[in-house]
């Protein structure tokens, strides 16, 4: 199969789909990789490590997406790439097509077959797992509260008030809403860096499991509306980390809960990719990160894990190659039909949407009729 890696266009997204490591294993597999000259510099991967790894270096995107059978992204496609797609082309990416319309739409025109990295499943001993999503939630969760310090600095706009304190002093207070992967990094870190954290979640299991596992080292409380805004209220950095698979983040945050806070005060919404789940939320980027919602600090970065490309381009790599070299080896229909977690992730096929969930955010927005709704296990009944 002829794989591609072009060069991602996103405000600062340094980030690549693949390592030097990644196509040495393709290649040794037997498959052609073409990569976009200056595609890995962001993570450190220089066009020598692709081209010593095995892949052929080409200077254009145009080419790329005009010879790949399948295209490995890191980012849903956006501007010129959205015109690059293609009926006879896979796409393999984060999509978030929930909140993104404008691809949504333009895979659906094209065709184009999709899969999203978000909604790849895996079944184990602790239950149904996001296996391709946990890498990029550890990274956005461990980097919200060093953003979140940040941008608490008064000559960022934030208060002025330092996580953990000095002797004598307060140490900021953290309310992470969520405690899922994203969550529970985001918590782990805020309480290292000596702030006192509160961790909100619905799933009580799930609290008494972090409770076990980090021993006390911050608080957890059931979430609720009132729960929530009592805690909210005296916080000086929020984190919202809210995840329903394909579905838009429900805003559990709201307008009276933020105007509550002190002024000065800092919300970081790891949930922006899915539409965010504060109230008044909208994506921002690496360039111009935040925004003031009345007299509060709005940091909403949709993708925040390109800030550290190393780091993550690793981590996703890891993640991602066993399921890339499955659709190279069996082509997408045999790969999903033998993998019912990696079926999961088929978001797009021949005009249609396989998810509920993603139909209903986009529905109305792109106008689709009920025909556009296709479930996966009859695309697959169908294409075996």
């Amino acid at each position: 199969m002829l794989i591609g890696v072009p060069a991602e266009i996103k405000d600062n997204e340094r980030r690549v789909a693949l390592t030097a490591a990644g196509v040495t294993e393709l290649v040794r597999d037997g498959h052609t990789v073409v990569v976009e000259a200056g595609a890995g510099v962001g993570s450190s991967v220089t066009d020598d490590a692709y081209a010593d790894a095995g892949a052929e270096l080409v200077e254009t995107a145009d080419e790329v997406w005009e010879r790949a059978d399948l295209v490995l992204k890191v980012k849903e496609p956006v501007g010129p790439e959205l015109k690059r797609m293609r009926r006879e082309q896979v796409v393999f990416t984060y999509l978030h097509l929930a909140a993104c319309p404008d691809t949504a739409k333009a895979l659906l025109e094209a065709g184009t077959t999709s899969i999203a990295y978000e909604m790849v499943t895996r079944r184990g001993a602790a239950g149904t797992t996001l296996p391709l999503l946990a890498p990029m939630s550890q990274v956005a969760g461990r980097l919200a509260p060093i953003e979140g310090a940040h941008h608490l600095l008064q000559a960022q706009g934030g208060s002025g008030v330092l996580l953990p304190g000095v002797p004598g002093t307060r140490r900021a207070k953290v309310v992470v809403v969520g405690g899922g992967v994203a969550g529970e990094n985001a918590a782990m870190v805020a309480a290292g860096m000596g702030a006192d954290v509160t961790v909100l979640d619905v799933n009580l299991e799930r609290l008494a499991q972090l409770e076990l596992v980090h021993q006390g080292r911050f608080r957890t409380l059931a979430s609720n509306h009132h729960t929530l805004a009592e805690q909210i209220t005296d916080a000086d950095l929020v984190v919202g980390s809210v995840l329903i698979p394909g579905a838009a983040a429900p805003k559990l945050v709201t307008e009276q809960m933020i105007e509550s806070m002190r002024p000065g005060s800092v919300l970081v919404d790891i949930a922006i990719d899915q539409g965010g789940c504060f109230a008044g939320s909208r994506p921002t980027t690496h360039t111009d990160p935040t925004f003031l919602q009345g007299d509060k600090v709005m940091y909403c970065v949709a993708n925040m894990p390109g800030a550290v490309p190393q780091t993550s381009t690793a981590a996703l790599t890891n993640a991602t190659l066993p399921y890339v070299k499955k659709l190279a080896a069996k082509g997408w229909q045999a790969a999903l039909a033998s993998d019912p977690g990696f079926a999961a992730g088929l978001s797009t096929v021949d005009g249609t949407l396989q998810h509920q969930s993603v139909f209903d955010a986009l529905a109305e927005p792109l106008g689709l009729s009920q025909d556009t709704l296709r479930p996966v296990h009859d695309v697959l009944r169908v294409t075996d």
